[in-house]
């Protein structure tokens, strides 16, 4: 059975490569090896982080080994593809190597499955907020190392310039984690190849979907392997899935005719700050609304290891993103005046997910699939969860890589995923209607803010990834408040057009 990698080169045997990831029971030994190696080169940069613990590291790693052998230990079920030949295993491309890719390349290689990741930027900086939840630490294992800030408190900041505190309502062992995104990614990418996967620094430039049913993909891609060159090499690789994890442009949509949707535009500045007005956001993050600084989303600072994040996003409106960014600047410059920019960046962001998220054997995943909330604009932890979700359904059904599997297999995928977040993107997507449509409604969203119980049932969906249960004497409360909120948002909005 043979893989063809490097077009020009034609085929190779993977004979070698089997038994490094996978055969003779060596594969135990290996993956420890290879993550102690991966875990001594990232060692020199904890110094640089907030919060270090010398051992946090290593110590994840192990609990995070642990935790993904139970969950390795599966119930078989009746596979629906057929049996594949003695030696060989499933083959799974994984495009893109951000939280959505990475995490599902290292799922499939811990159960089985032969595994390849394709990454073009290994040193990535996507321009994003950079926040994670609380459970996203534990679920995923994250070392304290990669979080760069702990977020106990928040500003929101109205069109007027109230400002309300967020955040009373937070335990001391609670926070909102602030991560550089390059720093994340890389040592999520290097977790997947300890695993077991292979990591190749390439772009894919076209697919080549199968001319029947077994049929391979093919995955055209440069390979920059050669440091030495700034030329991609061309090169093909066969394989039985792929999975999509290459962002909102995504090529791998394309390929499947996964349609379109509609997106974001964030923009955003790195600033390094004096000391003093460091010291401030040491673990408070801003948001500012209005239409000012976005018409359909929100300016923020967010506080990073040395430097704060400022940026905005916008749908509606993706040709004044410069106008709405210098705006978010002029309503913080009191905080982050005498800042230099040390870096602009600028990225689509879905606002909904795909029409078609699987196609026979190739589906979607993370911001390729659209999965960023409305409202709120989160998506790390939904890029990463949603690639853990699609790689145990491709373990699961292959039978840890024994079995071809069908595209009924990643459906399972798909309905566990709807099943489970449907109602979140839905309620996210009327707040942002009802709250982001006007200035006078953005106060009113503001105002809700400030209320104690608002802030609970808020912090707590958002840190939990769970539906928290409300006292029903408060939710009626709070709906009275709500709709009052809107009454009078709507009588500004009346008053102020009538002036105009």
């Amino acid at each position: 059975h043979q893989r063809r990698i490097g077009a020009s080169q034609g085929s190779m045997k993977t004979t070698a490569m089997q038994k490094q990831l996978h055969g003779n029971g060596t594969r135990g030994k290996a993956s420890v090896s290879r993550l102690q190696q991966a875990t001594k080169g990232m060692r020199a940069t904890r110094s640089g982080f907030v919060g270090v613990q010398p051992n946090s590291w290593t110590t994840a790693t192990t609990a995070h080994n642990a935790t993904l052998r139970t969950r390795a230990t599966r119930v078989e079920v009746a596979a629906t593809g057929a049996k594949l030949p003695e030696g060989r295993k499933l083959r799974v491309a994984v495009i893109g190597g951000g939280p959505s890719g990475a995490c599902a390349a290292e799922t499939l290689a811990k159960g089985g499955v032969e595994t390849y990741l394709i990454e073009r930027k290994l040193d990535n900086c996507k321009p994003c907020g950079g926040a994670i939840p609380l459970c996203m630490v534990d679920e995923f294992d994250l070392p304290t190392d990669i979080i760069d800030r702990k977020v106990t408190k928040m500003k929101m900041i109205s069109p007027s310039n109230r400002e309300v505190d967020v955040g009373k309502t937070l335990s001391e062992k609670e926070y909102i984690g602030m991560c550089r995104r390059e720093v994340m990614d890389d040592f999520l990418r290097k977790r997947a190849d300890a695993m077991g996967a292979t990591v190749v620094n390439g772009l894919m430039t076209k697919l080549d979907l199968p001319t029947s049913k077994d049929a391979p993909y093919v995955v055209h891609y440069s390979d920059y392997s050669d440091k030495s060159s700034k030329v991609g090499k061309p090169s093909t690789l066969e394989v039985d899935v792929v999975i999509g994890a290459d962002g909102a442009n995504s090529r791998v949509a394309k390929a499947i005719d996964a349609g379109e949707y509609d997106y974001a535009i964030a923009f955003q500045e790195r600033i390094r700050i004096p000391d003093d007005k460091m010291e401030y956001y040491k673990n408070l993050a801003e948001m500012y609304v209005g239409d000012d600084v976005s018409p359909d989303f929100y300016g923020w600072v967010f506080p990073k290891y040395d430097h704060v994040a400022v940026g905005t996003g916008t749908v509606v409106n993706k040709t004044a993103i410069k106008d709405y960014q210098a705006a978010t600047r002029a309503r913080s410059s009191k905080r982050c005046e005498g800042g230099k920019i040390i870096r602009v960046e600028a990225h689509p962001i879905p606002e909904h997910p795909r029409p078609r998220r699987v196609k026979e054997r190739a589906t979607l995943v993370g911001d390729a699939a659209g999965y960023v909330t409305k409202c709120s604009g989160e998506g790390i932890y939904f890029a990463a969860k949603s690639g853990r979700m699609c790689a145990e359904a491709i373990v699961e059904k292959s039978r840890q890589g024994q079995y071809m599997v069908e595209e009924a297999d990643l459906r399972t995928y798909l309905d566990k995923w709807d099943k489970k977040y449907w109602a979140t993107y839905k309620v996210l997507d009327i707040l942002q209607k009802v709250f982001y449509r006007s200035n006078p409604a953005r106060e009113a969203f503001v105002e809700m803010c400030d209320d104690d119980y608002v802030q609970k049932m808020t912090f707590d969906s958002y840190l939990y990834k769970t539906v928290v249960p409300g006292n029903p004497m408060d939710d009626l409360k709070l709906a009275v408040n709500t709709i009052g909120s809107l009454v009078r948002s709507n009588a500004l909005r009346k008053a102020a057009a009538a002036k105009a």
